[in-house]
């Protein structure tokens, strides 16, 4: 009787276990006492932390390492894109810089499309008519004017060393060139400073970036407004004329980043901060959350066919109501407040059948009441006092449009593709997207990107965020479902395999080691159409509180062998 007791115990703990452990095993997350920044490369992950050990706080290091991973992260890292910024100071205020960027003077509604109507092909993807202005320098300048202790010279210069002393190439990095030699290749400075006129660079190799050196000193010298009125402007505008190219001395000069309020939410008694528009993310994000809050997921178990059934469906509304509804809010008025209301996901939970797929092409916005690249990167910090910052940013694709302005050593994004260049016609994610988005002039182009925060009685958890165009917001998300449903410290939420569903097209993305052909036969005997191939989602890095001791915890993704560093 007793064995039978025990047995019946032991089963009962391993059922458990296996509802709420990710399937594989994990690292511990790394930990320390004072303060952890957490990016995809090492190099600038380690400038984070030495600005902190210096004395500054979690802010001045996250310009730092923003500015670092310019020069060590070219795919993505950037002083010529944009992104978002989310501050969280130790005593609880919140606030978001925007420095999204911004569509030039000259840009038009219809200006991808050719005489006929048809989107012309890669003219919002590739050179110098893709490029938005930029808003890295303008944000970072901003949020360390607002809330650091350090001069804008200490926080710039390790970046401005790295350009001009170099740095050894990882794995990661140099497969970042080589994958994109074919677009670095159609443009002269990037093909002589990235291929070397030919000759890729390898894994081992030290890379020296003598003209992005020379702006990062010009930067530091003559502050953050030399990018917009001084040198480096007059470069890149000169670069633009000459190119085709639509931004002018006039749209540096007058870019200015916004200061946004964030988002909130609930979820089983959490409290999520997140991104308002212009990105699409914060609202998609928690409509998906309260959807959710319906079902008990540490029920079905982890990865069960039943809980990624109820997932894709939640993903697929979500993005059904991203493609008609958001845009930025400047310009367009977005139903936010309606999108995340907790009535609204009551009707949108009444829509989900528990056995069977809703077609995509059945599933249409909803009707709420009330008024983006995989190769985006984020990185995450905390400070001693408790500051928190959670940054993504962007230049679009990878290494954006391919450009690298003449003498400034910059590339340049291609963030014009993140508007809608004709209702109706996707993106280069895929994505559809709606009226909200078309281009306009000075307007700011719809994001994924969703850095998020969550809260839990008043007190900061944890902080995530993503890369990977519309595929962010599915992997904040499941990390935050991972970390509240299924109890996975922040490395396991981060490190297990993730699914991604965006209404169009309908299909279900899955990682390898995944899903399994069991669990893959179940999706498709449901109505799921399910990827013939996995393949690797987002690259989240984040920050958490351990409650009990304080400790600072910080995580890594794997996928593109980033770094947390703690001290």
């Amino acid at each position: 009787m007793k064995r039978s007791i025990a047995l019946i115990l032991l089963t009962t703990m391993l059922l458990a276990l296996t509802a709420t452990a990710p399937r594989g095993a994990s690292k511990e997350p790394v930990r320390a006492r004072h303060g952890v920044a957490a990016s995809v490369n090492e190099i600038a992950s380690r400038v984070g932390v030495e600005v902190m050990q210096r004395g500054g706080n979690a802010i001045d290091a996250a310009v730092a390492v923003g500015l670092a991973l310019a020069v060590t992260w070219p795919s993505a890292g950037n002083i010529g894109g944009g992104g978002f910024m989310m501050i969280r100071r130790a005593d609880g205020a919140t606030e978001i810089i925007d420095y999204r960027e911004r569509a030039p003077l000259a840009a038009s509604r219809d200006m991808y499309l050719d005489g006929k109507g048809d989107v012309v092909k890669n003219a919002s993807t590739v050179g110098y008519k893709a490029v938005g202005v930029p808003g890295t320098v303008a944000g970072l300048a901003l949020a360390l004017s607002r809330h650091g202790k350090l001069k804008w010279a200490d926080v710039i210069e390790p970046a401005r060393a790295l350009a001009a002393e170099g740095f050894t190439l990882n794995h990661q990095t140099a497969r970042g060139i080589q994958g994109s030699k074919d677009l670095l290749s159609r443009f002269p400075e990037s093909n002589r400073i990235f291929l070397r006129s030919g000759k890729p660079f390898e894994e081992g190799d030290r890379i020296v970036q003598p003209e992005l050196a020379q702006t990062l000193a010009r930067l530091k010298e003559k502050g953050p407004r030399e990018f917009y009125e001084g040198e480096t402007a007059r470069l890149i505008v000169d670069d633009m004329k000459a190119n085709g190219g639509l931004v002018t001395a006039r749209d540096l000069k007058e870019y200015e980043p916004a200061i946004r309020v964030p988002l909130k939410g609930t979820y089983r008694g959490y409290e999520i901060v997140t991104m308002p528009p212009p990105s699409s993310g914060g609202a998609a994000l928690i409509e998906m959350l309260n959807v959710l809050e319906h079902y008990d997921l540490s029920r079905m178990g982890w990865n069960s066919s039943a809980e990624l059934h109820l997932l894709v469906e939640t993903m697929r509304r979500a993005f059904a109501d991203r493609a008609e509804f958001m845009g930025d809010a400047d310009f367009v008025k977005v139903p936010v407040s309606g999108l995340i209301s907790k009535k609204y996901a009551d009707r949108l939970a009444q829509t989900i059948a528990p056995d069977h797929a809703t077609p995509s092409e059945s599933v249409r916005a909803g009707k709420p009441t009330g008024y983006e690249s995989t190769e985006t990167t984020h990185f995450t910090l905390i400070d001693d006092e408790g500051n928190v910052v959670s940054n993504t940013y962007t230049l679009n694709n990878s290494f954006g449009s391919g450009v690298t302005a003449q003498g400034t050593g910059v590339l340049l994004n291609n963030e014009m593709d993140d508007f809608t260049s004709k209702p109706g016609v996707p993106n280069g994610y895929g994505l559809l997207q709606g009226e909200a988005n078309a281009i306009a002039p000075r307007k700011r182009p719809l994001s994924a990107m969703t850095p998020t925060i969550v809260l839990k009685d008043g007190k900061f958890l944890f902080a995530i965020g993503s890369p990977g165009g519309p595929t962010i917001i599915n992997t904040v998300l499941q990390i935050i479902v991972n970390i509240i449903d299924f109890g996975m410290n922040i490395q396991q939420a981060i490190d297990s395999p993730r699914i991604h569903h965006q209404w169009m097209p309908d299909s279900v993305r899955w990682e390898p080691l995944g899903v399994n052909s069991d669990t893959r036969a179940a999706l498709v005997k449901m109505g799921h159409t399910v990827s013939d191939k996995p393949g690797y989602i987002g690259d989240a890095h984040g920050v958490m509180v351990e409650p009990k001791t304080g400790i600072r915890l910080g995580a890594s993704d794997p996928r593109l062998g980033g770094a947390a560093i703690g001290y």
